[in-house]
């Protein structure tokens, strides 16, 4: 399994490794707290700022890339092997449980997977959930980090006017009509908008392959997957976008972590708003 798996799938295999990535922007401690308080059997916790990002400079964006030794190590500390079939999953929608999956695919680890629906569904199903916390011992991880998945922020300078440059927030922030986050609204010009939430269906599992295909080959317009490189606002919903190409066949498309809370830092660089 290295897409999506199924709330009945996951029940039927308790030895399958699974993460809780639940994450709350306004309030960094939620989803750990929630954590505690319920989860699924067998879970550990992956937090979005102390797990899954690199230290913050105040230029390189609100969730910078982790160096890959230091995320290599947490792996290791988790007690992961390589065999093992990793399942993440957050509240519902997978934005953050979908930044651990491409983390792991980045490094090497390719059994891994996204809760389709995530906990929401779990639980709507009156599925068990727990407190305990699982015991691990912790092992070294031989992961070794793929380049060709990431477009850092050298590469998307040099590439913006050439690329398929990919924007999953939503389409106001998109426009530049507002920023509820970052200092400076806008977008990298170029970019065209895919609103991660569209990879949704109103029951919040995933859209069938085949749809999610013809969306985002619709939106590429011949462009070639390789040429894609999504982004966000902080390379979290990116990985949305990169894992809904992954579902749809669409393989070889990069993320760029920094995202627009890296570029919009800097002044000199362009940017683009639109009604």
């Amino acid at each position: 399994m290295n897409t999506l798996v199924s709330t009945e799938e996951l029940a039927a295999h308790p030895e399958w490794r699974v993460f809780d990535c639940r994450h709350d922007l306004a309030n960094p401690a939620l989803g750990e707290q929630q954590y505690l308080e319920a989860h699924i059997p067998g879970a550990l916790f992956a937090h979005l700022d102390r797990d899954l990002s690199g230290p913050r400079t105040g230029t390189n964006g609100r969730h910078p890339l982790p160096e890959p030794k230091a995320f290599v190590s947490w792996i290791g500390k988790q007690g992961l092997q390589p065999a093992d079939q990793v399942v993440c999953y957050d509240t519902g929608p997978g934005a953050t449980a979908s930044r651990l999956w491409w983390m792991l695919r980045w490094v090497g680890h390719e059994t891994v997977a996204v809760l389709d629906g995530g906990l929401a569904k779990w639980q709507r199903e009156g599925r068990p959930v727990t407190t305990d916390v699982p015991q691990v011992v912790p092992a070294a991880y031989p992961g070794r980090a793929k380049t060709s998945m990431v477009a850092y922020l050298s590469l998307v300078e040099k590439r913006f006017k050439k690329a398929a440059l990919l924007d999953a927030r939503a389409p106001a922030r998109y426009r530049g009509e507002q920023e509820p986050i970052d200092p400076v609204a806008g977008r990298i010009p170029g970019a065209k908008n895919r609103f991660n939430n569209d990879n949704l269906s109103p029951e919040g599992i995933f859209k069938k392959a085949d749809f999610l295909r013809s969306e985002f080959e619709s939106i590429l317009a011949g462009r070639n997957t390789t040429d894609v490189i999504h982004y966000c606002g902080s390379g979290v919903a990116a990985c949305h976008n990169a894992l809904a190409m992954e579902i749809a066949g669409l393989a070889g498309s990069r993320v760029y972590p920094g995202s627009w809370s890296e570029w919009s830092r800097d002044p000199t660089r362009p940017i683009s708003r639109s009604a």
